[in-house]
């Protein structure tokens, strides 16, 4: 048996020394999260570092068989240690671990081995997770650390979807970002005050930040109306898919990017499923219950909050989703996005955004199944569908991915071109 390699913990004297660096990947959320954790009392960064460094310190440090998106997250946190800009013997590192199937579980073994190799096995790694699969004595989750790490995805949901649907068409370009980046500081600073994550708050915020997207003048001209899904870093990380969205906007596409919450509903729903499936513990049952209970909750605000206003496309709920994998996928499906990435794209179908991208790294097997190999399926019962799966990994060229993408575009638009004549001629 291989002995277990010691590794240093974050201790409760590291909050007060040690700066605390979490790799991006959403970025209005985790720019709300980056604000929630210094009002914590912790020191912490969001780390912006991108371009080829990153991804040749990731090859450098992690196997190649290993998927794209741990490659990428450990060279992006080396890349930025080695650059000068942090000093290893004051800086921590902290990455998010599920316990599940999904090689996810393995970044934070994977990032302490790379940190040895660089000759940084000082620098602590904290496991984000509520399983205690880790210790970390100086970094603790709090029933209010907790809710406002969800009231951060939930808000950033909110202003994410509202900014896509608005930016495309606004008068004055800026303004909805403008607005996004006011709205990050308003709710930065209530939460500081204590304030903005209770559910009756959230209530009271959700509305106004709908209404102010509202209030924005747009010109609202027929768009190709583009979704993209696929492994959840890779799907949201501008890094991982060559900022995707990006690219989109600029071939003057509408982007409908699913929200994050669906993925915590999903990840706290699952244990159910085995429950149901498998059996299990009667604790299991009530815990994740009451946590999905609670998290739908928060959709429910954020949804009826979008609703208010006809111009606005509302998501589909995660209850929903689950209606909609039922006849292309069983809901045992669970490693990785598993099913709700099927899901999501029968959803974005369904609802107006049937050019879609699948965004999928290398070495994620999951994300090939629940993914790619779903497309022909979901265009059988959506024949509207309009899916590129597009493979992201070092390798990949950016130019081919996307001509690819805009292959798929020039089918759009060539779909929308006719549906608005004969909206003309009707």
């Amino acid at each position: 048996m291989t002995e277990r390699v010691p590794h240093p913990v974050f201790t409760e004297e590291m909050r007060q020394t040690h700066t605390i660096l979490f790799p991006d990947m959403v970025d209005i959320h985790f720019h709300l999260l980056e604000n929630v954790l210094r009002q914590s009392g912790y020191r912490a960064a969001l780390l912006t570092n991108e371009g080829p460094e990153v991804s040749r310190t990731g090859q450098k440090y992690v196997h190649n068989d290993t998927c794209y998106p741990a490659l990428l997250t450990i060279g992006q946190m080396i890349s930025a240690l080695e650059s000068g800009g942090y000093d290893p013997d004051h800086t921590a590192l902290i990455l998010p671990q599920t316990g599940g199937g999904c090689r996810a579980s393995n970044y934070v073994s994977l990032l302490r081995k790379a940190l040895r190799d660089a000759g940084m096995g000082q620098v602590p790694v904290i496991s984000l997770n509520l399983q205690g699969l880790d210790d970390a004595p100086g970094f603790r989750i709090t029933l209010p650390f907790l809710r406002k790490m969800l009231a951060c995805m939930a808000y950033g949901d909110l202003l994410m979807i509202l900014a896509n649907q608005v930016r495309p068409y606004e008068v004055e370009p800026g303004q909805t970002d403008a607005l996004v980046n006011a709205w990050i500081k308003y709710l930065s600073k209530q939460f500081s005050q204590g304030s903005g994550y209770d559910l009756r708050s959230m209530k009271q915020n959700d509305a106004r930040i709908a209404r102010t997207f509202h209030e924005i003048p747009v010109h609202r001209v027929p768009k190709v109306k583009t979704g993209i899904v696929g492994e959840i870093y890779v799907k949201y990380s501008a890094l991982a898919n060559n900022h995707l969205e990006e690219f989109l906007r600029k071939q003057d596409c509408e982007v409908m990017m699913p929200g994050i919450m669906q993925f915590l509903l999903y990840a706290a729903d699952m244990p159910l499923e085995d429950v149901r499936l498998y059996g299990g513990k009667k604790s299991t049952q009530v815990l994740n219950g009451v946590m999905l209970t609670y998290l739908t909750k928060y959709e429910s605000l954020v949804m009826d909050a979008i609703g208010q206003y006809p111009e606005f496309t509302v998501p589909a709920r995660y209850r929903r989703l689950k209606e909609l994998a039922a006849p292309l996928i069983g809901t045992g499906c669970k490693m990785g996005e598993g099913w709700l990435l099927t899901a999501e794209m029968a959803e974005l179908a369904s609802s107006g955004y049937s050019n879609i991208v699948c965004a999928q790294p290398f070495g994620c097997l999951p994300n090939h199944i629940a993914g790619k190999a779903m497309i022909s399926k979901v265009r059988r019962l959506y024949p509207e569908a309009n899916i590129v799966a597009i493979d992201y990994d070092p390798g990949a060229a950016r130019v081919n991915q996307e001509n690819r993408i805009k292959l798929m575009l020039s089918i759009a638009r060539e779909n929308l071109e006719k549906e608005t004549n004969e909206q003309k001629r009707s």
